[in-house]
């Protein structure tokens, strides 16, 4: 048995197809002049678009929008005039197109590399993606197909780039299995929109396996079994006929109540970066929306939206959400993300530094901006404004004083807008410490999962060797969740989660005993996760 890191769930069983790199070897190509080179990588440039093109609307048919934004965002980044003049200015300098590819690449490359957060750091994964197939078009290479592989094949790879998952066949691929990446790559991200199972940062994955081989992939627990015995292969089958059966099931779920057997009414909300995304919430009957991620707004361009964009992106979701709740978190950015608009400076620690809330407090007109497009939008519908990152009280009052601000603003405009609820999210030992006194300055409080299991529990989840520890079943994360949760029930606020332990069914039970309001996930989550909820019985039948 191997193990890695369950990265999208279900049972894959199959036959090993191990997908190799493309050497890109241009040593023997020689520079003869610059135009020439020019015209080459102008003409390499333009087919890079045009088939990413082709491919992203091929995603958008077969996983949704927001998965094809990964490719479109390929087209952004090359389409970067910072990027194109670096790659001239090296063939002026007499090199190649290969060359002047390779190196300005390799450049972002390492810059990206050497973030600390694992968003970041994927960053680097796109630019290497756009390297290779730029410089197989440059020199001929027809790019890796894996459209027409067998049905039940397990694709095994160093990574799988977006370009390439992007032509994986669900109906012929079991699982997928990688020797790095996490649970945020896009390969992951990718698979899951698919419903692949995927099991990723298996070290030596491709030497360990061998085509051919025969392969049990189990995406829930990182587990991976070469060439399993009859008695494993029964196990695993009968496990994935079940599965199969239960996603069927989930069908029944699409309109319904969220109600538990006690007749305890709670909320299914979504996790959505888009407004786009609103479609597939809907699909899924979803309630609200319980984190609208602002800061993919900000992503892969070059200057800031401005406050008209963001009211557009804002209003279009209140509007798509038709009086739903849309919970919009305000700008979590910082020293562990590169917007290089922004000239945010680089830090030591970033995930301890200078981000989330305490940026946007000491960049006033940037958050004002973004504040008065939320108010704004928030005629369309029913708005709340969460923060993020919140460790003391003063920051509560600071981000009050700056809404005050932005509504007499407005007002002297004469720009119609709506006051809202103002929120906090608990994802720091900090908030979870004094979540009795953030209560009586926020109006809701949303448990940030995420964060607050790597921050309580000190350790990165994108390191497959501390991973094990990265868990919200962790009793001390479980003991932050109590806290914050009696502490807002005791203040009378609204409390929800908006975590990947949201959707974690073996926490689902005691999430309810404590008393949790709603349950945001992502849209994929929503139907078994109103399932979990919907069969939840209390031990005690007297209890409501």
């Amino acid at each position: 048995m191997i193990k890695g890191i369950g990265a999208s769930q279900g049972y894959g069983i199959g036959t090993a197809v191990i997908i190799n790199d493309t050497i890109t070897d241009y040593s023997n190509i020689k520079f003869t002049d610059a135009k020439t080179q020019k015209n080459r990588l102008k003409n390499a440039i333009n087919q890079f678009i045009s088939e990413t093109e082709e491919l992203a609307a091929d995603v958008k048919k077969s996983a949704g929008s927001k998965e094809a934004e990964i490719l479109e965002g390929h087209i952004v980044m090359l389409s970067d005039p910072l990027m194109q003049t670096q790659m001239s200015d090296n063939i002026d300098a007499g090199f190649v197109a290969e060359k002047a590819v390779d190196t300005v690449c390799n450049m972002f490359i390492d810059m990206f590399s050497s973030a600390n957060d694992e968003l970041t750091s994927q960053r680097a994964s796109d630019i290497k993606d756009i390297k290779t197939r730029l410089l197989n078009i440059l020199l001929g290479i027809k790019s890796i197909d894996i459209s027409h592989v067998p049905k039940h094949s397990v694709l095994i790879a160093k990574d799988f780039t977006p370009s390439m998952t992007s032509r994986i066949n669900p109906n012929n691929v079991s699982a997928i299995i990688t020797q790095i990446g996490g649970i945020t790559s896009h390969s992951a991200i990718l698979a899951r929109a698919m419903g692949i199972p995927a099991v990723l940062s298996v070290p030596d994955a491709t030497k360990k396996i061998r085509n051919k081989d025969i392969i049990i992939a189990d995406g829930f627990k990182g587990k991976i079994f070469v060439n399993p015995s009859a008695q494993e292969l029964e196990y695993y089958s009968s496990l994935q006929t079940e599965y199969l059966k239960q996603k069927d099931s989930l069908m029944a779920y699409i309109g319904k109540e969220t109600i538990t057997q006690d007749g305890i009414k709670k909320s299914v909300y979504a996790n959505i970066g888009r407004p786009e995304d609103v479609q597939n919430v809907l699909h899924c009957s979803g309630e609200g929306i319980g984190l609208f991620r602002t800061e993919f707004l900000f992503m892969d361009r070059n200057q800031e939206p401005d406050e008209e964009e963001q009211f557009e992106a804002y209003s279009t979701a209140a509007r798509a959400m038709d009086c739903r709740e849309v919970i919009i978190r305000t700008l979590d950015i910082g020293g562990d993300k590169e917007i290089p608009y922004l000239k945010i400076e680089k830090e030591d620690n970033p995930f301890l530094g200078h981000r989330g809330i305490r940026y946007c407090l000491d960049n006033p007109k940037l958050f004002k901006k973004q504040i008065r497009a939320i108010l704004r939008a928030a005629v369309y519908g029913c708005i709340k404004i969460m923060l993020p990152l919140v460790t003391c009280v003063e920051e509560v009052q600071q981000a009050k004083a700056l809404i005050k601000e932005c509504e007499a603003e407005l007002n002297e405009k004469k720009i119609e807008y709506k006051s809202v609820a103002l929120g906090v999210m608990i994802e720091t030992p900090a908030a979870v410490l004094i979540s009795d006194i953030l209560a009586r300055e926020a109006e809701f409080f949303s448990i940030g999962t995420n964060d607050l299991t790597g921050y309580t529990m000190a350790v990165d989840r994108g390191n497959a060797k501390v991973c094990n520890l990265y868990d919200a079943m962790q009793p001390a994360v479980l003991r932050a969740i109590e806290i914050t949760i009696k502490n807002a029930k005791r203040e009378g606020i609204q409390v929800g989660m908006c975590g990947e332990a949201a959707a974690d069914t073996r926490l689902i039970p005691k999430l309810i005993e404590w008393g949790l309001d709603e349950f945001s996930v992502n849209p994929g989550s929503i139907l078994q996760t109103r399932k979990a909820i919907c069969e939840y019985k209390s031990k005690n039948p007297d209890e409501k």
